[in-house]
């Protein structure tokens, strides 16, 4: 399990993500300089320490490195969530104490999510979900597990 990114490193993996193509130092640079006084030194270190952690691949472009994310935002904050979920003595107490703190939009998207993984289950009025007959519950992990997952 990785450990959860820093405040910069979660700002340069944001951008990575968000524009899902190669980046550089450069331009990761300029659009956070935005929001904040940062010199170019700075982002360089934080993009090679994630290169490091393993949380993005680079190329040689010219003189300068091109940066690509390994894993997607939604593998990473899923990693998160498990690593939480599994620390806890009381892993059904503590699913419902999370499932209490969501709004109706996502406990949705919740209900969205399982009907994705888990496509032998119905929904019907008197029961949310009820298997159908030869259900196995089993479902294809995740294609997609950020570094140090364990898989």
């Amino acid at each position: 399990m990785p450990r959860q990114l820093g405040d910069l490193e979660d700002a340069v993996m944001t951008r990575v993500w968000q524009w899902n193509r190669p980046v550089t130092v450069r331009e990761v640079l300029e659009d956070l300089q935005q929001e904040r006084s940062i010199a170019y030194t700075t982002v360089m270190t934080v993009m090679d320490n994630l290169h490091q952690k393993g949380w993005v691949r680079r190329e040689v472009d010219g003189r300068a490195y091109r940066y690509t994310a390994v894993s997607t935002r939604a593998a990473y904050s899923a990693a998160l969530m498990n690593e939480a979920w599994s620390r806890s003595d009381n892993p059904a107490a503590a699913l419902v104490a999370f499932f209490g703190m969501m709004s109706a939009e996502q406990r949705e998207a919740l209900q969205d999510a399982v009907r994705m993984v888990s496509p032998n289950l119905v929904e019907t009025p008197g029961n949310p979900a009820e298997p159908t007959a030869g259900a196995t519950g089993d479902h294809a992990p995740a294609d997609d597990v950020p570094p140090e997952s364990g898989r």
